[in-house]
């Protein structure tokens, strides 16, 4: 994975390490990238059972997901998401553990919780050069060096821890009270050269509709993907960050129009047609031809 790559994941699934049968099913689950998690979703006393268990799936052979619920003959390979796994945090007695069994080449970044300093992400880097790099923003301190973090080595994209960085500054609201922070890591990301951050999960499975909001909402403030934490979010998040088809046919009717004016003033539905109109247009339908 590459900051460059315009196929970037919209959306990382978690799954937890010490429930190894639920890789592969997160792998076939639609998401773009999964997330295997060693820190939060794995209980202390169960530390080194979940290490132990992704280093024997990871070595049980190839991960590539097939369509699920399929007959053999009907099977088909399905683009291969990416493979994370989000470490313990360096000051735990687990990170140095955690990335050794990160050494598999089937794992193409390392998502790093509580991040704040360089020289935490430069270790990672140290053990293991060549991965993407995603540190979790989820304190006051992490916010405060966002920019640091954002211009260091091998760094592919910030994500917002927002649970851990609402209990840390002891902020009730998901909502607004976030707003000026979530707009500051996508600023940061932008100053940073890198891709646009990673939003933080939606606690609620139930309802589809709060997570399609939050994912919107996530797209309006200049995020690029959204964390989930169950497979039945993953749809609601890629048509969130997906140009709606009246933005598409804005899009084609922008371009339209000025090829058309032939470098001439023009305006559609009333407004003016310039050079930032004219980029966005062009970006809409870039990113609907890459999804």
């Amino acid at each position: 994975m590459d900051a460059s790559d315009h196929r970037l994941p919209r959306s990382y699934l978690f799954v937890p390490a010490d429930r190894p049968e639920r890789i592969d099913k997160a792998l076939a689950s639609g998401a773009d990238a999964v997330i295997v998690d060693l820190e939060d979703a794995v209980a202390p006393g169960a530390k080194g059972a979940a290490r132990e268990a992704l280093v024997t799936w990871l070595e049980q052979g190839s991960h590539g997901p097939v369509a699920a619920d399929v007959t053999q003959h009907q099977r088909e390979p399905v683009s291969q998401p990416a493979l994370l796994v989000r470490v313990n945090s360096t000051s735990t007695a687990w990170f140095e553990d955690d990335l050794q069994a990160c050494a598999h080449p089937a794992i193409q970044g390392l998502v790093l919780p509580k991040a704040e300093r360089v020289d935490e992400l430069a270790r990672v880097t140290a053990a293991l050069p060549g991965r993407a790099l995603l540190p979790l923003v989820e304190t006051a301190a992490g916010m405060d060096g966002a920019r640091a973090l954002a211009g260091a080595p091998s760094v592919q994209r910030l994500v917002f821890g927002s649970l851990d960085f609402q209990a840390d500054l002891d902020i009730e609201d998901d909502g607004d009270a976030l707003l000026l922070f979530r707009s500051h890591l996508v600023w940061m990301s932008r100053l940073g050269g890198i891709a646009a951050p990673v939003d933080g999960v939606t606690t609620n499975l139930q309802d589809p509709a709060v997570t399609a909001a939050d994912a919107r909402r996530a797209r309006a403030l200049g995020f690029g993907a959204k964390l989930c934490i169950h497979p039945r979010q993953v749809k609601a998040v890629h048509e969130a960050f997906m140009p709606s088809a009246d933005q598409l046919d804005w899009a084609r009717r922008v371009l339209a129009a000025a090829q058309a004016a032939g470098g001439s003033a023009v305006a559609v539905d009333g407004k003016m047609v310039d050079a930032p109109v004219l980029l966005r247009a062009r970006a809409l339908l870039g990113s609907a031809e890459r999804g």
